[in-house]
């Protein structure tokens, strides 16, 4: 690949704003409030430095190696692995179609709170905004990519990401001032060590840390692809872990100083974001200027995990059809878009569903929770078991163990746990709807099966590279 990184910073930048998005600022005190408060911090920390980091550097040794795409990366180790290459690219696009539709109700938030009104969500499902907001922010995310890793993706990240740690500094500083701060760390930061023999907290912690710092999809991979070779991936592996790890924590440490000083239910999942918050600001000192950085944070970095997430299937695209960036874009995100319309409508006045189940949350509890879990599994065990290479073996030192045998030990544990519906729901607001574990692996399988065929059609398409130093 010719397109490189213009700095290891913008290098550093572009795959912090990969990892951090709506897992760390919504999603992660979500599941902290549904699973125990400070307990859970201790198989998630776990889960991040053990297991996290070292697939992390898998990803980057694999992508500097091949200086490729996730595709072209599985067809090096064989012709018949090539279709394995297709499925996780396929899959994250999947995910890209209904996680543009949360961009857009957090752009529409943000808005909202700029202008002065105080949004509620069923008032905003009753409308079609969700999937004007939908419209709006899959043609921004086309247009960063469009333009390229240096114009694009990286004038995005190193202008973005201060921005973002700069407001999460300033919601932390503020949250300080509440009554409710010392019961909010309390409840954050004390474990109730009692839960830690619950399976289910730790199934959602593992899921949570492979969501959050975008390990397992082929993202770190291809952006590794653009990096020099004197940058340390350790190094860097470790900084985005810490990173991620940080503005998850800041964000516990602004939503439940928030939450209990208004009396709102910590465990109130996905609802804390949409419901619960505005409602909050509405009633607080310098509301609105919460909700505006709040909002506004959370949109910024969203962005940048939206363009992660299609930059995979770009880069992919790019090499297998020889089409230019904008051309590849514009034909995946078209496809996108089809793909994200059913969700983008599940909370208007159409209320698309199915089963009775809106869906973007059948999608969510189907595809988004079993997809990663399978992507990250294929990455492991073909980089591992498949290519025993002395390059992956040379990064990963002494941890090259741990990715070959724990990780995809734990990620078939995840995934059996949470099909027993042992593990919390992350995003539904309807949590709890979708109880049958058959339910929601058929159609994951479904999808991957579907993608898999595809693939296989698709396998010739790619030539292989040869790895080096």
């Amino acid at each position: 690949m010719a397109e490189q990184w213009s700095s290891r910073l913008g290098f550093l930048l572009a795959t912090i704003g990969a990892a951090v998005g709506l897992g760390n600022i919504w999603r992660f005190p979500s599941v902290v409030g549904q699973n125990g408060g400070g307990a859970y911090l201790v198989p998630y920390l776990f889960a991040a430095f053990v297991f996290a980091v070292p697939l992390l550097v898998l990803e980057f040794a694999v992508g500097r190696s091949l200086r490729t795409d996730v595709v072209s990366a599985f067809r090096t180790v064989g012709r018949r692995y090539a279709a394995l290459g297709w499925v996780v690219a396929g899959a994250v696009l999947v995910i890209l179609s209904y996680y543009l539709v949360l961009t857009g109700w957090v752009l529409s938030f943000f808005v909202a709170s700029l202008a002065g009104v105080t949004l509620t969500f069923d008032g905003f499902a009753a409308t079609y905004w969700p999937a004007v907001a939908f419209v709006v922010v899959t043609g921004v995310v086309a247009v960063v990519v469009s333009a390229g890793v240096k114009a694009g993706i990286e004038r995005l990240s190193t202008t973005v990401m201060p921005i973002v740690f700069v407001v999460l500094g300033g919601l932390a500083c503020y949250a300080v001032t509440l009554p409710g701060w010392a019961e909010g760390v309390a409840f954050f930061l004390t474990p109730r060590l009692s839960v830690l023999a619950d399976p289910g907290v730790w199934s959602a912690a593992f899921g949570q840390v492979f969501f959050s710092l975008s390990v397992g999809q082929g993202i770190m991979l291809t952006y590794a692809a653009y990096v020099d070779e004197g940058t340390s991936l350790w190094k860097s592996a470790g900084v985005i872990a810490v990173a991620d790890v940080a503005v998850a924590c800041a964000a516990g440490l602004v939503v439940f100083p928030i939450v209990f000083t208004l009396g709102v239910e910590p465990s109130a999942g996905t609802q804390l974001a949409f419901t619960t918050l505005p409602r909050a600001f509405a009633a607080m000192p310098f509301g609105r200027v919460v909700a505006v950085a709040f909002f506004g944070l959370l949109f910024l970095a969203a962005l940048t995990s939206a363009v992660s997430l299609l930059e995979v299937s770009v880069a992919s695209a790019t090499r297998a059809t020889e089409w230019s960036r904008p051309r590849a874009t514009a034909v995946l995100m078209g496809g996108v878009f089809c793909l994200g319309v059913p969700s983008a409508l599940s909370y208007t006045p159409a209320g698309a569903a199915v089963l009775g189940v809106p869906f973007l949350d059948f999608v969510d509890a189907s595809v988004g929770t079993f997809a990663l879990p399978v992507t990250a599994f294929l990455l492991a065990v073909v980089f591992t078991w498949a290519a025993d290479t002395a390059v992956v073996r040379a990064e990963l030192g002494r941890a090259y163990p741990v990715v070959k045998y724990a990780i995809p030990i734990v990620l078939v544990a995840v995934t059996a746990t949470t099909a027993a519906g042992l593990a919390r729901p992350g995003w539904s607001l309807t949590a709890g709807s979708i109880s049958d574990g058959l339910v929601r692996v058929a159609p994951t399988f479904g999808v991957l099966a579907v993608l898999l065929g595809v693939g296989w059609l698709l396998r010739d398409r790619v030539r292989p590279r040869r790895w080096r130093r």
